[in-house]
């Protein structure tokens, strides 16, 4: 598989974290019901360990299934921020996670793997999106595709008018 999109959706959302990071205190309150720049990297932390754990279960022919309510938890996305050591952390955590799963995407070069099916389960603000098996070039297509783009822009709304 080829990972290029994969990098360029971590490029994105990295460079959009280092916006929000470089803003300080002058970033915009999320709106009542958001998450803060924390948050959101929290959540896209424990996304990449999903999906990473899902990607090398299928390389090694292990069963798997991918759902993603644990990354909307308020107390897990709290303990991953605090586990993390804060923003600074978590921007490294998912650079590094980003690193390993693209290198894992890379690894695969049979048309079987990309094609398993994956028992999945999204949620999003409490409501389910899918909840049936997907290919795994699926899992990580919506990683880069979705998840990332979505994120980035996200974290670039907490900025300052007039900044990234």
């Amino acid at each position: 598989m080829d990972a290029t999109a994969l990098q360029d959706a971590y490029r994105t959302f990295l460079d959009a974290a280092e916006s929000v990071a470089a803003a300080g205190d002058a970033i915009r309150t999320p709106p009542p019901g958001e998450w803060d720049a924390d948050q959101i990297l929290a959540h896209i932390a424990i996304i990449n360990a999903a999906t990473i754990a899902a990607v090398n279960s299928v390389a090694t022919g292990s069963l798997t299934t991918y759902d993603n309510r644990i990354a909307h938890d308020g107390w897990t996305l709290a303990h991953v921020i605090e586990l993390s050591g804060g923003g600074a952390g978590l921007r490294d955590r998912i650079r590094l996670q980003g690193e390993a799963l693209c290198a894992l995407v890379g690894s695969v070069t049979s048309d079987a793997e990309p094609a398993t099916l994956v028992p999945t389960l999204l949620v999003s603000k409490d409501a389910v999106l899918l909840d049936q098996p997907v290919p795994l070039r699926d899992l990580i297509t919506g990683l880069s595709d979705v998840e990332l783009p979505g994120h980035a822009a996200q974290l670039r709304a907490l900025l300052p008018a007039g900044a990234g």
